[in-house]
């Protein structure tokens, strides 16, 4: 179970009517935060919360939305790989866009939801060192690019304006794990909440890349970066051993950004419902 925080914030989401914010936002909601929604789109059900309908690239008024927030949560984007020109517009461009409304706002802190895929081919540690959450960006799709393009911003962000952001490398976040790699990768939905409170409520966080991924006993992501913000996984993976025993493919073995290090990575128009990262 989270802990409440014992500071209730004004939190805003950005791709509040997507799963991963699904996720968390009851978590939040629970906790005594409040939430404001932003989405181009209305969710079916958004309980406890108040909700703005509004694009990321409208700029004026995400400024206006965020004003009076403590927070911002950004989770809109593309969640897989797609065409250049549109994870340019939506994925870069729009974080820029969430970035700076979140400057001219006068927001204290933003977690952005980055992905494994900024590093996704980080080769699988043979020698049981894990990787660091900070390890150098090698992305592995055009969408990975993306990902490392917002870590970027939100740490230009942090130099020159002192906006505190935490970066995100979300790893395979699913209801449970689909393959053996996710035995490795999996951040399960209550560990993604106690992820994001430690994101919102941690001190003195300045700029922090976390790994987000949950207490794995095959894991290989390091959890320094999580533990510094007070992030403590509780769920495994390897309950689900004997579900997804022999679903590998040589890429998984390989690349931590697994099938999509491949010469044909999971696309928007073909992905699993549910996929995120």
């Amino acid at each position: 179970m989270v802990v409440p925080s014992a500071s209730p914030l004004r939190i805003a989401v950005t791709g509040a009517a997507g799963s991963l914010a699904g996720d968390i936002i009851p978590g939040l909601v629970t906790q005594g935060h409040e939430i404001v929604g932003v989405d181009r789109r209305s969710p079916s059900s958004f309980a406890g919360a108040a909700w703005e309908t509004c694009s990321i690239s409208d700029r004026e008024r995400l400024t206006a939305v965020f004003a009076g927030c403590d927070a911002v949560i950004h989770l809109a984007g593309i969640p897989l790989e797609d065409e250049w020109e549109s994870l340019l517009a939506v994925n870069i461009d729009g974080t820029q866009a969430v970035l700076e409304a979140s400057r001219r706002a006068g927001v204290r802190r933003v977690v952005l939801a980055s992905s494994i895929h900024a590093a996704g081919f980080v080769p699988v540690p043979d020698d049981g060192a894990p990787v660091a959450d900070d390890v150098a960006v090698r992305p592995n799709t055009f969408y990975g690019v993306s990902k490392a393009a917002a870590e970027a911003l939100g740490r230009l962000y942090h130099d020159r304006w002192g906006l505190e952001v935490v970066a995100l490398r979300i790893a395979s976040r699913f209801s449970a794990p689909l393959d053996e790699r996710m035995l490795s990768t999996w951040l399960s939905p209550s560990d993604a909440v106690r992820l994001f409170t430690a994101a919102l409520s941690a001190e003195g966080v300045g700029y922090r890349v976390v790994w987000g991924v949950s207490a794995n006993t095959r894991g290989y992501l390091s959890h320094e970066g999580g533990a510094s913000i007070g992030y403590t996984p509780q769920d495994d993976a390897e309950a689900f051993a004997a579900q997804v025993q022999g679903r590998v493919t040589r890429w998984d073995r390989q690349y931590i950004g697994g099938a999509f290090c491949s010469p044909t990575p999971p696309r928007v128009e073909t992905a699993r419902v549910g996929a995120t990262r």
